[in-house]
């Protein structure tokens, strides 16, 4: 099996970062939302198929939560050179924290592929 390696030109960027108290819609002991906007650009000289994600995020307690999946928002979206990919999702959170992003594929030739974003923070504002 071979490693996934970093494509020179491939990068992804948080464009924005929004705080949103989401009130009775959360759980309460993650009562803070914080939606993020990230745009995967396809800079290199090959084509690249998204195929997954992966989030670390590291609470100010010491905790971490790790978030594996397939497809990035229900997609796999295929960049020739050139091209962007942009979405947003949000991360929950009842305590400052740090996230890492991480996006993984194949290219063209058939080799593994993986991009990073981050880390930014997801500090919620202090309640009175």
């Amino acid at each position: 099996m071979s490693a996934s390696a970093l494509l020179p030109g491939l990068r992804a960027s948080l464009d924005k970062l929004i705080y949103h108290h989401g009130g009775s819609s959360l759980p309460a002991d993650a009562p803070h939302a914080f939606v993020y906007f990230i745009t995967i650009h396809n800079a290199s000289d090959r084509t690249v198929t998204l195929l997954g994600r992966k989030w670390v995020v590291e609470y100010a307690s010491g905790h971490r939560r790790v978030i594996e999946g397939d497809r990035i928002v229900g997609e796999t979206p295929r960049l020739v050179p050139g091209e962007s990919f942009s979405y947003n999702s949000y991360h929950v959170t009842g305590e400052p924290a740090s996230a890492l992003g991480s996006f993984h594929g194949v290219d063209e030739r058939g080799g593994k592929v993986h991009v990073t974003v981050g880390p930014f923070q997801l500090s919620p504002p202090e309640c009175d």
